[in-house]
């Protein structure tokens, strides 16, 4: 009885439970809400939070624009036209590279330890779980015959992360708090965990102080030239005892519970760091924990519970992924927040991989795929913030780099906007296209809400995005081509064994200029600006190389039918038109498509999760649920980490977002088709709320793979937002 009742419980499909502390980060839990974020690590004696506020980055630079850019641009089209790809790439890496040639990167914010007035041994009862669906981490254990309860949240309403301590025994609650930053190291046993602190920690702090007698304020600068000041701050209070500061600690003895908030802040938001602080931690104490709790459940479940999914209880597993991405959707992209980065908002390095940007040709988009599908078009609108920002500086990039007109981004982002090319690395910092692929969810967006405010505010950045490449392409035998242009981070191989990145025309190119100058022109239709830009646009669409076929059989990466060097690469760039886009359609070209992906895969692909991901939506959108079912089982045994999140590896959230956005696309097609890609395990299930274009929402219940109910409702009649 004690074993079913077990596994009944690791079955439920919104809990993630352990029976012991975290080993690692990737054993901790996330919380979010959206702007602040934490890893909770669960240590019995010394508890650790690591924090991230999502505006802590390092300076920005002020103009990396390369100065021989502009006068080297037509002797790189000439190598490249004459097939010197090798001078046309050492011109591109001299002369088109930043400088410098990286951009900002993202932070942490700090370190909460919460030291326990007891040992770690000799503990019982131990439970850690995340709550899905009431956005909680809940943490219990019983020593010395007292049972010891930690619940922690991310509270939007109140704009603070919130710790309760309490125990089944009156005056139990005693500890101390302590507030750091830098680099963790650790050493585990059963239930000890004692924090090692390695050289230069706290090097970027400039005070650890105690404001109040129970508020402690940590603030310090970010790393590099123009950086940002910040300041994390926490508030303990507690019921039957005093708090009181000891250096860099708040004390705690002898309390029957115990409060702790943790607000933070730089000065992306607000110059004024230390008032902002000390208000919203008295705000927030001010209404107490239940309150706090209470608003906190209430506003997380109004988005939470927009969508439900059930399949049989075999599927159990897929079904709390699921749930999971809804969760960090939701704790860590919401209004006024900045979008999610690779990393969504939880990084634990102050040099992390990639510098856990926004990186734009696939990685940020994916995290936003399933978003209006799951009536969280709410949490879209912080990327909307971040094209906003981008584009005046995509316009000056244009103009300085290249003598054009429009906006341009290439492969990469900060918090700044930067536009100018990230890295020296010939297959991926010289790409034109990531103003022209965020620009399309603005028209994605509008297709799911029909909010034509909306639409208005943001069309100039889609013409903008779209005279840049008018500007930027040459004719090629009757098309309009980008030339230098790569296919995302691969190479090709010329018959006498050269390899190259750098070429004229790729597929991918032709695609995203299809869906953006066609959205353009649909947006134009309903918007009626008159702007003059647009017959040049619609003039430009016809001109677009379609979709090609190669002689074997597979959609051509390249303008030319080049071999790629790499067959099992994990970017499957010339299959945007399948999905994302909607260019790749009819049974000749998926015929082409499913061989592109069996020889993908043949070779090795799909070896990241983000990839893997990618791989599940190219079926599903083809209608092939059992190819897609099979990729969604391979992601979940190979590519997660033990927490759940998406491993690259390392650790990115772009996969986690693209799993469920496969699964919706499963089970509802992107014109309203049921069960397009429904597998044989999966034959009796439900699912509730799913958004389609338009703005109707629609319930489905199926048995033996048919619909046995159908409801839809909620029709947004255009010019609404709802």
């Amino acid at each position: 009885m004690a074993l079913r009742t077990l596994r009944e419980s690791l079955m439920k499909s919104d809990i993630l439970r352990f029976d012991k502390p975290a080993a690692s980060w990737e054993e901790a839990f996330p919380v979010g809400n959206g702007r602040l974020g934490a890893m909770v690590f669960g240590s019995v004696a010394t508890e650790l939070l690591q924090l991230n506020e999502d505006s802590v980055w390092s300076g920005r630079h002020p103009d990396r624009v390369n100065k021989d850019a502009k006068k080297s641009l037509p002797k790189i089209r000439k190598a490249i036209n004459e097939g010197r790809i090798k001078d046309a790439e050492d011109l591109c890496a001299l002369n088109l590279s930043g400088i410098p040639d990286s951009q900002s990167h993202y932070e942490p914010l700090a370190n909460l330890y919460i030291l326990m007035d007891h040992e770690d041994e000799e503990v019982t009862d131990y439970s850690r779980e995340l709550d899905l669906a009431g956005s909680e981490v809940r943490i219990s254990y019983t020593k010395d015959g007292v049972c010891y309860k930690r619940n922690i949240i991310a509270s939007f309403p109140d704009k603070v992360i919130a710790v309760r301590l309490t125990s089944d025994k009156e005056g139990a609650i005693s500890f101390r708090t302590q507030l750091a930053r830098g680099n963790i190291t650790w050493d585990l046993g059963p239930y000890k965990k004692q924090i090692l602190r390695s050289p230069g920690y706290n090097c970027n702090v400039d005070e650890i102080a105690a404001v109040k007698e129970n508020i402690l304020v940590l603030t310090g600068r970010c790393s590099g030239r123009n950086a940002p000041e910040f300041a994390c701050g926490i508030k303990v209070i507690a019921k039957g005892a005093r708090v009181r500061s000891a250096g860099a600690n708040l004390i705690v003895t002898d309390a029957d519970e115990a409060l702790i908030l943790i607000s933070g802040i730089s000065e992306f938001y607000t110059s004024d760091l230390s008032s902002y602080i000390e208000e919203t931690l008295d705000r927030a104490g001010r209404r107490g924990a239940d309150r706090i709790w209470k608003d906190h459940v209430k506003d997380y479940k109004d988005l939470y519970d927009r969508t439900s999914l059930s399949l049989p209880d075999s599927e159990w597993d897929l079904v709390r992924i699921f749930n999971f991405g809804k969760y960090l959707m939701i704790s860590g992209s919401r209004e006024g927040s900045q979008p999610l980065n690779l990393q969504g908002i939880w990084n634990k390095d102050f040099d992390p991989a990639w510098g856990s940007k926004f990186t734009i040709n696939i990685n940020l988009e994916m995290n936003y795929w399933p978003c209006e599908a799951l009536d969280l078009s709410d949490c879209h609108m912080p990327l909307f913030d971040l094209l906003e920002r981008m584009r005046p500086e995509g316009q000056r990039v244009a103009q300085k780099m290249y003598g054009m007109r429009g906006f341009v981004a290439h492969h990469n982002t900060d918090i700044w906007g930067d536009c100018a090319p990230q890295d020296t690395c010939l297959s991926s910092s010289y790409w034109v296209l990531g103003a022209a692929w965020l620009c399309l969810h603005v028209w994605e967006h509008f297709r799911y809400t029909g909010d034509i405010g909306f639409l208005r505010s943001h069309f100039d950045s889609m013409v903008q995005a779209a005279v840049f490449l008018l500007d930027y392409s040459v004719m090629d035998n009757g098309y309009l081509v980008l030339s230098p242009t790569i296919s995302p981070e691969n190479e090709y191989e010329l018959s006498g064994g050269e390899k190259g990145s750098v070429c004229k025309g790729a597929s991918m190119d032709d695609q995203i200029m299809t869906e953006l100058f066609s959205s353009v022109l649909a947006a134009e239709e309903i918007l009626k600006t008159g702007r003059p830009e647009i017959e040049e646009i619609r003039k430009a669409s016809r001109q677009i190389k379609p979709v090609t076929v190669g002689k074997d059989g597979r959609i051509m990466e390249w303008h030319e039918d080049y071999k790629e060097t790499d067959p099992g690469h994990r970017h499957i760039s010339h299959l945007f038109g399948l999905f994302p886009g909607n260019s790749i359609r009819g049974e000749e070209l998926y015929k082409a498509a499913a061989k592109t992906l069996e020889t993908r895969l043949a070779s090795g692909g799909g070896h990241t999760g983000w990839s893997r991901a990618w791989i599940i939506n190219l079926y599903a959108a083809m209608g092939n649920g059992k190819e897609a079912y099979k990729h969604l089982r391979l992601l979940m045994e190979n590519s997660l980490l033990p927490n759940l999140f998406d491993n690259h590896p390392p650790f990115q959230i772009d996969g986690n977002f693209g799993l469920v956005s496969g699964m919706i696309l499963m089970l509802l097609g992107r014109g309203g088709e049921e069960l397009p890609a429904l597998p044989d395990e999966w034959k009796d299930g439900s699912v509730t709320g799913l958004k389609m274009p338009g703005g109707s929402k629609v319930d489905l219940v199926w048995k033996d793979g048919k619909i046995v109910s159908k409801k839809v409702y909620n029709q947004s009649p255009r010019g609404e937002y709802k």
